[in-house]
């Protein structure tokens, strides 16, 4: 695993949790930058946080530094909804190893979320681990799909629809072969 930089964000919820991941991520060499709390106050909110930690990974990412984000809170739903606010985030809600291999594989993910109150130290460190080392596969579907979630984020634009008339996309009438192995990414 390459050492990268990764952006840490997380509220009073996750505070505990973001510090021994901080030193965990330390120990493998990868740059910590903390965009949380300083101190624990039960009344913050996680919004800005999350959202700073989301602004540093895409303006790590256009500068050509290897980065990725990890944000924390109670459930770790909200956290990902606020970071995906930020034009190129792709912040994926993470609650097994599968689900983060997914993330990077398949969404080429950039932030993984969380939820603190849900899982122990040591799952969410095997989750992060697993999310810093799996690529993106690049497959050609993949990458479609998200070039159309990068053009309706800066656009509006969205692919035809098949119910409205208009010309269906290439590859439309194509059916998966049965024998071919199960993608719950597929859809």
């Amino acid at each position: 695993m390459n050492a990268m930089r990764i952006h840490i964000g997380t509220d009073h919820a996750g505070l505990e949790f973001s510090e021994q991941i901080q030193q965990h991520l330390k120990a493998q060499g990868h740059e910590i930058v903390d965009h949380g709390p300083i101190a624990y106050e039960p009344l913050d909110d996680y919004p800005g946080f999350c959202i700073r930690a989301a602004q540093g990974v895409i303006a790590d990412q256009e500068a050509g530094v290897e980065t990725l984000g990890v944000i924390f809170g109670g459930s770790g739903n909200g956290e990902q909804i606020a970071a995906n606010k930020v034009a190129g985030i792709r912040a994926a809600l993470v609650w097994n190893i599968p689900t983060a291999e997914l993330a990077r594989q398949h969404n080429d993910a950039n932030v993984i979320s969380i939820g603190a109150r849900q899982h122990t130290f040591e799952e969410a460190a095997s989750f992060i681990d697993r999310f810093i080392e799996t690529p993106f596969s690049n497959e050609e579907r993949h990458v479609r799909r998200i070039a159309e979630i990068a053009a309706f984020e800066k656009d509006g634009s969205l692919p035809p629809d098949p119910r409205s008339g208009q010309a269906e996309q290439p590859g439309a009438d194509v059916v998966a072969d049965a024998s071919s192995s199960f993608d719950p990414e597929a859809g």
